[in-house]
């Protein structure tokens, strides 16, 4: 197997600010687009899994198969695992992994899954052609990213305008494309894939708690998590300037008109079958 050879640095890290959203993703809000092509027995690979949330939905939903979850962090493994272990399933194992060099056969599995995975590596067109090497003739690569540039909010605001330049400038800086959801289809045509249906989903926070949630868990993590160091130390931004922006966030989230819509790119794309064998 070729060696790992990630080049970019993952922007969020593993700060409780953001385990707080990764943790709330389940299949149904974060890969509907992927659930109905899902059988019993399928074989699944989800790269990036993270805390295992999603993770362990698509292991309820494949009772007859089993789910690989996968990060290059060894740490989140373990809070993938409780979760699999708390809701009882054994069809789930964890390993750690870089999808840019998978340690798995040609062919292996049913499905390949990620999300929010490609916006933070290096060289998104190398992933999916080592997703689609992994996954078996005719079964799916399934694909799932925000597109930062494309995210809107209600009221305007000039702080929350300062985060979405500063966010997309750290993004770049550590290797990685913040509005990588608009880029997944040619990202995907460009990995060799043929058959390729693209679409878009959102998520919107609106009602009180929602917005607080939202509001919340970004102004915490724009002055305690990884990407605040990153954004200090790369000289994107001052400490001031992070405690400005995440005074923002709150006040959006005050606000009883507020409003906040993410915007994800989808890719659901199908490996070619071989063709028969000429008699």
């Amino acid at each position: 197997m070729p060696e790992a050879r990630e080049t970019a640095v993952y922007t969020h890290g593993h700060h409780e600010s953001v385990l707080r959203s990764h943790t709330w993703r389940t299949a149904e809000n974060s890969a509907a687009y992927l659930l109905g092509v899902l059988k019993p027995h399928m074989r699944i690979l989800d790269v990036g899994c993270g805390p295992g949330t999603i993770t362990a939905d698509l292991a309820g939903l494949v009772p007859d198969g089993h789910v690989t979850g996968l990060d290059r962090e060894p740490g989140i493994l373990e809070r993938a695992r409780a979760v699999a272990g708390e809701r009882g399933l054994r069809n789930t194992d964890f390993a750690v992994g870089d999808v840019h060099a998978l340690d798995f056969p040609d062919d292996t599995f049913c499905v390949v899954h990620a999300h929010q995975v490609l916006q933070h590596v290096g060289d998104p067109v190398g992933a999916l052609r080592e997703m689609r090497r992994v996954t078996k003739p005719g079964g799916f690569v399934a694909v799932r990213d925000s597109d930062y540039a494309a995210m809107t909010w209600y009221p305007p605001s000039a702080g929350m305008d300062d985060w979405l330049d500063l966010y997309r400038r750290v993004a770049r800086a550590n290797g990685g494309e913040p509005d990588a959801g608009r880029r997944l289809r040619s990202w995907a045509l460009a990995a060799g894939f043929t058959d390729v249906t693209a679409s878009s989903g959102t998520w919107t926070f609106s009602t009180a708690g929602e917005r607080a949630w939202w509001s919340g868990l970004w102004a915490d993590r724009t002055v305690a998590s990884a990407y605040a160091e990153r954004a200090v130390d790369g000289g994107h931004a001052t400490r001031q300037q992070l405690r400005d922006v995440a005074g923002a966030w709150r006040e959006w989230g005050d606000r009883d008109d507020g409003w906040f819509s993410v915007l994800h790119g989808e890719i659901l794309c199908r490996k070619e079958a071989r063709a028969a064998s000429a008699r």
